[in-house]
């Protein structure tokens, strides 16, 4: 079977966890915490990094640091992971949805503004599996109406709009480093920002919101969402080679590009010439004239030893947000056809050039002649 992702770990990941182990350092207090937060900072061009324990998490602490408060709202694209609703919704807030679009399945810029109310408090545009969503029409937005941007780069390590790194370009940003992700710590996350008082938030909200000068003091609620040392070791040897593993990615996308090239039956992804394209995950759509859904496509992959992994569904159409009362009546058309249609095929680091002829080869063997 080939898998859909797999990371590379053979640098200095050994290395830097027995150093952990020789010297004792293994909780959130480790020398490997700070390093880590510091490269990925400064990487993204900013100066401040907030080592958390996963993706989810530091959206959530992303939520804290701009004091989000109830009622007020959040808008996103329905085309994501639900953790971006589920950070706004634990702290009282209201996602509001906008359709993506339909050759990037990034957030649509032209339906922002029409959810912009009195309540609106931040954009949050998800860069999707790779490509960067279109920052500027965001940013022109959020400083007309003077709203927070709150980055979602958790699958665009490396990549870039107009020239500038995602995670870079919003007021607070946030990464995850799952076990799928470029740049991987097993679980692990970090919100990254240029405002002071934003990253002295962040700190204090990931560490129970201890006082300074006061420990057992709390003057208000946090988490204990604190990375350890351990992660941040194998993050930091993760991010000593994260050109060679952006490289790997674009190279793996240009291989199925060019493999995948005559099949007129998927639509496969694209690369906006202001963008930077790191194909975290390969991406194809398939049209319903082939009679497959990607869950019937998936299936006759699986057949022939090849994993894939569905596309998000959308928040809309998620059982628990609507048992909330969220998005009563609404719909997304893109969101809703690419999530029936859409998967993403392997796409890890250690894939081969012979894996991906084997992927382009089952495919073209399935699809109608």
């Amino acid at each position: 079977m080939i898998p859909v992702n797999e990371p590379l770990l053979n640098g200095n990941e050994k290395k830097y966890l027995m150093e952990c182990i020789d010297t004792g350092w293994i909780s959130s207090e480790g020398p490997f915490v700070r390093s880590f937060e510091e490269m990925v900072a400064s990487y993204v061009g900013l100066q401040h990094g907030i080592a958390v324990c996963n993706g989810t998490v530091a959206l959530e602490v992303a939520m804290s640091a701009i004091d989000l408060k109830p009622g007020e709202e959040v808008i996103m694209p329905a085309f994501t992971i639900i953790s971006c609703a589920l950070a706004v919704i634990r702290r009282g807030g209201v996602p509001v949805l906008v359709d993506v679009e339909a050759d990037t399945w990034c957030m649509d810029i032209n339906q922002v503004k029409d959810k912009i109310t009195k309540k609106t408090k931040a954009i949050m545009p998800v860069h999707m599996y790779g490509h960067p969503v279109d920052m500027d029409p965001i940013i022109y937005l959020a400083e007309k109406y003077g709203l927070y941007i709150i980055e979602d780069a958790a699958e665009v390590h490396g990549a870039e709009y107009k020239g500038r790194k995602c995670g870079g370009i919003g007021h607070i940003n946030c990464f995850s480093f799952y076990a799928n992700k470029i740049i991987t710590t097993g679980e692990g996350g970090m919100v990254v920002t240029n405002d002071n008082r934003l990253s002295e938030r962040a700190r204090l909200h990931r560490n129970l919101c201890f006082k300074e000068g006061r420990r057992f003091y709390h003057e208000e609620l946090g988490g204990n969402y604190r990375i350890t040392n351990l992660q941040a070791a194998v993050g930091t040897a993760q991010m000593e080679r994260i050109d060679e593993f952006v490289g790997i990615k674009r190279r793996n996308g240009a291989s199925y590009n060019k493999h995948l090239t005559d099949i007129k039956w998927i639509q496969k992804p694209v690369e906006k010439k202001w963008a930077k394209n790191v194909y975290w995950m390969y991406g194809i759509v398939i049209s319903e004239t082939t009679g497959f859904t990607a869950e019937s496509f998936a299936r006759q992959l699986s057949e022939k030893e090849i994993a894939t992994r569905p596309y998000f569904l959308g928040m809309h159409e998620q059982p628990a947000l609507c048992k909330m009362g969220f998005f009563s009546n609404e719909s997304y058309p893109v969101t809703e056809r690419i999530s029936k249609q859409g998967l993403y095929l392997p796409s890890g680091l250690t894939l081969s050039e012979r894996d991906i002829q084997k992927v382009a080869a089952a495919i073209k063997e399935i699809m109608p002649k």
